[in-house]
């Protein structure tokens, strides 16, 4: 019975609502930093084999504009565990890309279960563990060059972004800790 109760919820109530300036803080940020990775694949990939902007790149923005001070949006975290991911989905893809199934849960969940063990745990790195399995030939025949580009290089973008952006208002610092 127990086990059902759980289900219910907490008595917490609802989030608060934020300030409109914080809206327009995360709005600006998450454009920026999202139009500059886009740029750049415009300007430098486009029409090539390589690709710089993935899905997983907008929830990291979530993270790093709508939320700058949580502990997973920290440089260590957003770094660490979008090139962990990465490598773990290729790797994944190459093991058991057979089995299309299994490839993408086993990417998923070890790449959960290392960003534990790292301290590296960045939701969107889940999304990114998966990418190398389900995103078709032009991700998949990178092999393990997707973890450096387009993820290696579309984090350390991101991550300019949120360091030069997010301490322009006197009510936003970022980051909490580098490491």
């Amino acid at each position: 019975m127990n086990y059902l109760r759980k289900m219910r919820g907490s008595t917490r109530g609802s989030l608060p609502r934020v300030s409109n300036s914080e809206v327009f803080w995360s709005w600006c940020g998450a454009f920026l930093a999202i139009a500059g990775v886009g740029l750049i694949h415009e300007q430098f990939f486009q029409g090539t084999a390589f690709l710089l902007m993935i899905s997983s790149f907008g929830a990291s923005a979530v993270l790093l504009f709508g939320a700058p001070r949580s502990p997973l949006a920290q440089p260590r975290n957003l770094v660490g565990g979008h090139l962990l991911a990465a490598f773990v989905g290729v790797a994944a893809f190459k093991l058991l890309g057979g089995q299309v199934w299994l490839a993408e849960a086993g990417a998923v969940a070890t790449a959960i279960a290392l960003m534990h063990l790292t301290r590296t745990l960045h939701p969107p790195g889940g999304a990114t563990a998966l990418l190398p399995v389900i995103g078709g030939e032009q991700i998949q025949d990178l092999g393990f060059l997707f973890v450096l580009l387009p993820v290696g290089l579309g984090v350390l973008m991101l991550l300019t972004v949120a360091v030069l952006f997010n301490n322009i208002p006197r009510t936003r610092r970022y980051p909490e800790v580098w490491l």
